[in-house]
């Protein structure tokens, strides 16, 4: 009975809550007629009153308590609830007094019972708890369940805990559980003392206070780049302001036991001198790990050079430092520019740096690739010694020698400038001479001449220098004839590229022919092709400045030419000719009104020249052209008349067919008589008319309407034509319906017999191609020889010409079965005796070959016999016999065989003497052309050697040369060693 008091009380105060957040709370009690059953001879309402009133009589006043009865009342009502005692503190007394008075003698609407009290605690505002005491089925609710599952959806924290007594039925079982379960309750059944304990023991245990939740932190000091910092690192930690880890050295660092709340970590780097803190909070369980981040520190290093330095000059730099790619030494200005010049550290400790141009206080740097600087040293670029000795004045554009003193680095000059200017208008590099040869400027004045550092064209010294004018003589006639050349003599400066040219005065910079005078004096220069005033002048190369002139007058010269008044199209008539013939002019024939030219012959050819007219009728002119502008200088007018020709053969053809063709025409050279297709400009055949009359024509392959034609060769001109009808050529094949894979089958053809026709076997529809051939004038019927794979082909026969197929028939390529007889086995080198059952078609082979490969490396002809001899491989190893078919190198069978390792022993005595006869003894298997071989040890060559087949034992001559030698055994393929002992040769 206590015990289920104190499941009761279990029930009634939710555990490890204060008074202020215990729930309201109902006890529903059951007063149906039931509960006058008893349990171990005591009615159950008697039990339930002492259990209430044991209950509550220790029940806390705090505690809001209520009473609800079902069943108390009336019989046979399902509406017989009732809210006695409305939840509210220190309603204990009261509520005892209600649950004494109670009479069982009712339904039980246990469901509704559970709602009305749920109502009562206001379950949808507010968090409340009925405890539902019970012993039965539900009487009048059809579906607790249902109601239980509302009440949990509809409630703000709604929880029905049951309480079974003497419940064995299994539907009530089933509604009292689903109550409990979907309102998140406990169920709990009492039929006897024992169960009630066992079930007590469940709920009545008080909930023990819950122990403290204590975490593991590892703290970790990292730096911004992720890597953990491997210096020393001293740890603080604080919860809020109490101190839980004072001065601990670790990275990282393990605090076991720390309680939830707030904190501050504290990190000390010691190298750096710095701290960092992170704060971090502990809710829950789960170990921790907090990181607190440290800017990675600039890496060590050290600068070391001279204190001073030529300016310009190059010196060697000693550093340390990380040296990470990218880094690099400089030389920079103290307060301005970090870096003048740099070298990468890569190249290595010293590194060559180059010192600035100008002199000053410098600083040597090292930096990294991200620019921070980690180490420096003043430097100081002191002034070179530096000068120039040079002529006071200079002509215009003359080279004069310039004496200069200075560091002479790479690349520095010598230059002439503006005054106070730093860029040069002319220069020489002082790499090349001392004295520097230097150009002077194209205009007269006063210039510098500088010392100028290579390095940012830097100027260290500069000069003064009078650039006078300078004037040249031309001796030329005064007239010339327009085209000629002229020899013009001149008395000029001659400065490399300085040229004569002659120029329209009214053209102040362009000429219209020159001459270097460098050619020679007086110089040959030609004069323009239009007739005029014109002026020889004298251009110095430097600037193109003019320095001498003279006026000559280009009078018109005088030209002929004398030709025929008519000539037929595309004849080839003389020319006579006046004029100049200079280099490259030339006699054309052109339409009158334009530029070009139809034909043109040169002067050069002679006079009379030969030209060649025109394939169209019409008028033309004959010129005479100056080559230089092509200037025309003399014209006649000639008229050329339509040529004739005529043709004849055959209206029809067999298509391919030779046709003779009757023609008459001018037999130009090159001239040719076509067949082309009636809307084509171009032919199909051609045959030259020089071959005779009358021409042999090979007709087109495809039958239809063509024409005959006559061309002219020059511009492909048809001055004839006639029409032919190509008709169709037929053929004929008669083969087998099927053949073996690479046979030769016979073919009876009918067709015609067109040179380099042919009869061939294809797949069926590739027409362009095929597999083999056979040409018709081999014969008929001709021999053909299948493909090499089974499978459905054509034979057809071919005309040469375009490949035309002008007639097929099907044949099918059968399998070819074919077997190979040989041992499993055999040795290196060894001749193996392979059987076989094949076509034996011509250069079929039996060969040995490595599985996984294609080719082979021994081979027999299957023409040698049946069986034939296999030389097997010089390596031991797993190996296939393969028959090919030649054609293709087809592999018709592959049958395995292992070929094993062949030891020899080599006898011969220990030593002997230089040049003397060796006898050596074997028992080597003397393959065709194996030898015993006098070798140094590491050498794969042979001294001297002798065949095996000369006898066993065999006398080997020795070397001349004493020393340690090895006698060997040589398998002939590949010249691998099966066997060797050791000899050691003396002096006789």
């Amino acid at each position: 009975m206590r015990l289920f008091a104190a499941l009761f009380l279990a029930c009634l105060l939710p555990f490890g809550v204060t008074a202020q957040e215990r729930p309201n709370t109902i006890l529903v009690m059951d007063g149906s007629g039931s509960m006058w059953g008893q349990i171990d001879g005591i009615n159950k309402i008697v039990i339930a009153r002492e259990v209430v009133s044991e209950i509550l009589g220790e029940f806390p006043d705090d505690q809001n308590l209520g009473l609800t009865v079902y069943g108390h009342r009336t019989r046979g009502d399902c509406t017989d609830i009732e809210t006695v005692v409305a939840p509210a503190m220190g309603t204990a007394g009261r509520i005892i007094e209600t649950v004494n008075g109670i009479n069982p003698r009712g339904k039980t609407p246990m469901t509704d019972a559970v709602i009305a009290a749920a109502e009562a605690l206001r379950y949808t505002e507010e968090k409340a708890t009925v405890v539902l005491v019970s012993d039965g089925i539900e009487t009048c609710n059809p579906d607790p369940c249902a109601a239980a599952r509302a009440m949990e959806q509809a409630g703000i924290d709604f929880t029905a805990h049951v309480i079974g007594f003497d419940v064995t039925e299994p539907e009530a079982l089933r509604q009292m559980q689903c109550l409990a379960d979907e309102t998140g309750g406990t169920f709990i059944t009492a039929s006897n003392a024992a169960e009630l304990t066992q079930a007590l023991a469940v709920v009545v245990e008080p909930e023990p206070e819950p122990e403290p939740i204590l975490v593991s932190g590892t703290f970790t000091a990292m730096l911004d780049d992720g890597s953990v910092i491997a210096d020393p690192v001293i740890w603080d930690l604080f919860a809020d302001s109490t101190p839980v880890v004072e001065g601990q050295m670790a990275n990282p660092l393990t605090v076991d036991d720390l309680a939830e709340g707030s904190y501050r970590a504290s990190a000390y780097y010691t190298t750096q001198e710095t701290a960092q803190d992170a704060l971090f909070t502990i809710s829950g369980a789960g170990d921790i790990s907090v990181t607190v981040t440290f800017e990675t520190p600039l890496p060590t290093a050290t600068i070391s050079g001279p204190a001073s330095a030529p300016q310009g000059a190059t010196i060697e730099v000693d550093w340390t430092g990380p040296g990470g790619a990218g880094d690099y030494v400089a030389v920079g200005e103290i307060d301005g520019d970090p870096y003048v010049n740099y070298t990468y550290t890569e190249v290595g400790s010293p590194a060559a740096l180059r010192m600035p141009p100008l002199p000053g206080q410098y600083e040597l740097r090292y930096f990294t690739d991200g620019g921070e600087l980690l180490a420096s040293q003043p430097i100081e670029a002191m002034p070179v010694d530096v000068g120039l000795d040079l002529p006071a004045t200079a002509e215009v554009g003359a080279m004069i020698d310039v004496g200069w003193t200075g560091p002479d680095y790479i690349d520095d000059y010598i230059a002439v400038t503006q005054p106070g200017s730093d860029t040069a208008i002319t220069y020489a590099y002082t790499s090349i001479s001392n004295p520097a040869v230097l150009t002077m400027p194209g205009e007269p004045g006063t210039y510098d001449v500088t010392y100028t550092l290579e390095q940012d064209n830097t100027v260290i010294y500069r000069a003064s220098i009078e650039v006078t004018p300078v004037k040249a003589d031309i001796a030329a006639p005064d007239t010339a004839v327009a085209g000629s050349t002229v020899m013009v003599g001149f008395d000029g400066p001659e400065y490399q590229n300085d040229y004569l040219a002659i120029s329209a005065p009214d053209d102040p910079d362009g000429y219209v022919n020159y001459v270097y005078v460098r050619e020679g004096n007086p110089a040959a220069l030609i004069m323009p092709t239009e007739p005029g005033t014109y002026e020889i002048r004298y251009v110095m190369n430097q600037d193109r400045q003019i320095i001498g002139r003279k006026s000559i007058e280009v009078t018109e010269v005088t030209s002929q030419v004398v030709a025929p008044d008519t000539a037929i199209a595309g004849s080839d008539i003389p020319v006579g000719w006046i004029g100049p013939d200079y280099q490259n002019d030339f006699i054309a024939v052109s339409t009158p009104g334009e530029d070009t030219y139809v034909n043109y012959t040169y002067t050069r050819e002679g006079n009379p020249l030969t030209l060649s007219m025109p394939t169209e009728p019409g008028t033309y002119e004959i010129r005479y052209y100056l080559n230089q502008d092509r200037e025309i200088i003399a014209r006649t007018s000639i008229e050329v008349t339509e040529v004739g020709a005529t043709l004849s053969a055959a209206p029809s053809a067999v298509a391919g067919s030779t046709l003779p063709v009757t023609w008459t025409g001018p037999d130009y050279q090159n001239d040719f008589i076509a067949v082309s297709r009636l809307d084509d400009d171009g032919y199909e055949n051609y045959v030259y008319t020089r071959g005779g009359d009358p021409a042999q024509l090979v007709m087109p392959t495809e039958p239809g309407a063509y024409e005959i034609r006559y061309f002219l060769n020059q511009d492909r001109e048809v001055i004839a034509r006639r029409a032919i009808e190509v008709t169709a050529v037929g053929a004929s094949l008669d083969a087998p319906d099927e053949a073996p894979v690479g046979s030769t089958v016979t073919v009876a053809w009918d067709g015609p017999d067109y040179q380099n026709d042919f009869i061939a076997v294809g797949i069926p529809g590739d027409a362009r191609n095929y597999v083999n051939y056979t040409y018709s004038r081999t014969g008929n019927p001709l021999e053909l020889q299948m493909p090499v794979e089974p499978g459905d082909y054509e034979i057809r026969y071919y005309v040469n010409q375009d490949r035309e197929i002008i007639a097929s028939r099907p044949i099918t390529v059968t399998p070819l079965k074919v077997e190979l007889s040989a041992p499993d086995t055999g040795a290196v080198g060894e001749p193996v005796t392979v059987g076989y059952d094949g076509p034996d078609y011509q250069n079929d082979f039996i060969a040995v070959s490595v599985p996984s490969e294609d080719g082979y490396i021994n081979y027999t002809y299957t023409r040698q016999g049946n069986p034939v001899t296999v030389d097997m491989p010089s390596e031991p190893g797993t190996y296939e016999l393969r028959y090919y078919i030649n054609q293709d190198r087809r592999i018709m069978v592959r049958v395995p065989i292992e070929v094993r390792e062949l030891s020899v022993t080599v006898v011969a005595p220990p030593e002997g003497l230089a040049g003397e006869t060796l006898i050596v003894g074997h028992d080597g298997p003397d393959y065709q052309n194996d030898y015993i071989g006098i070798s140094r040890p590491g050498d794969t060559g042979y001294e001297t050697y002798a065949y095996t087949r000369n006898g066993n034992p065999l006398e080997v001559r020795l070397p001349e040369e004493p020393g340690t030698y090895e006698v060997r055994y040589y398998m002939n393929q590949d010249r691998r060693v099966l066997g060797m002992t050791t000899i050691e040769v003396t002096k006789p």
